[in-house]
């Protein structure tokens, strides 16, 4: 996959001049990012009704169409708190993905856990990776580089993040404890279950399917019935892949292409937080399915 091309979910649309005058460099980016998304749990802000639907903007273009009909100024000026979009890690790392593209630079969206936002807790999360011409630096552009953090946000450290693939067959070896993985340590939505999905997802987004977080499709699952071969063979082809084994990356987007059980070809049923009951997305029409 060309990474440094935008996917239907990262393409700015008519708002792509906007990114012009952004800058190339990471910390100047991801600044100007933090100023156009709030976190919808953790910004201090409490949103309700169209402002939560915020959340489920699952395209870059919708984000920046919000965005302009509120503030209606360049991007890099300054937003109150109230007035940015409503959103999450996601959004932060597709904005910056998109904003890269734009700029011809290859990045991606990765998806996993990290361990820095509670202790002995590990929270879903999705960061950004951008190549620098040698290698894959990971992003995390929700957060303002400094304390309290333990490394540097805008060229990550191994460790802090693990990707979904990574947390699977750690969990499946009897390495690591699944229900320390999750949303939160004070929501049931966590354990094995739950990383099975995001390994889904990993595949989805490295294969420009950027979807939402409570999006679901194919071999998702609430449980873990059944035959669990098919997430081993997709986690160790992931993990491979991310080490540079190219065979292993043809094969992930061979099968992606291929088996319906891993692509959401054309649907995704939308679980959404924003307290609505579950709806049919049809991602060409980018409406509710009838």
């Amino acid at each position: 996959m060309d990474y440094s091309a935008q996917t239907h979910y990262s393409d700015p649309g008519v708002h792509a001049a906007l990114f012009d005058a952004l800058p190339s460099d990471i910390p100047g980016l991801t600044a100007v990012i933090r100023n156009l998304v709030i976190h919808y749990r953790g910004g201090g802000i409490e949103f309700t009704g169209d402002r939560y639907e915020e959340i489920n903007h699952r395209w870059v273009e919708a984000m920046l169409t919000t965005d302009q009909n509120r503030n209606g100024t360049p991007l890099a000026t300054p937003r109150e708190p109230f007035d940015r979009i409503v959103g999450c890690c996601r959004d932060y790392t597709l904005l910056t993905v998109s904003a890269l593209r734009h700029k011809g630079i290859p990045a991606r969206s990765q998806i996993g856990f990290s361990n820095y936002f509670a202790e002995g807790f590990n929270h879903d999360h999705v960061v950004a990776e951008y190549w620098n011409g040698e290698r894959w630096v990971m992003v995390d552009a929700q957060l303002e580089p400094g304390p309290p953090w333990l490394f540097d946000p805008q060229d990550m450290t191994p460790g802090f993040f693990r990707s979904a693939a990574e947390v699977w067959l750690g969990y499946r070896a009897g390495e690591l404890d699944g229900d320390a993985f999750g949303v939160d340590p004070s929501l049931p939505i966590r354990g094995g279950w739950f990383i099975r999905n995001y390994v889904f997802f990993q595949l989805a987004h490295l294969q420009g399917d950027e979807l939402l977080l409570w999006d679901s499709w194919g071999a998702m699952s609430d449980n873990l019935d059944g035959d669990l071969d098919l997430t081993d063979q997709i986690a160790t082809l992931l993990v491979a892949s991310d080490n540079g084994n190219t065979a292993a990356t043809d094969e992930l987007a061979a099968r992606y292409a291929t088996d319906p059980q891993l692509h959401p070809a054309g649907q995704v049923l939308q679980l959404s937080p924003a307290n609505h009951p579950p709806v049919t997305i049809d991602l060409k029409t980018r409406t509710v399915a009838v």
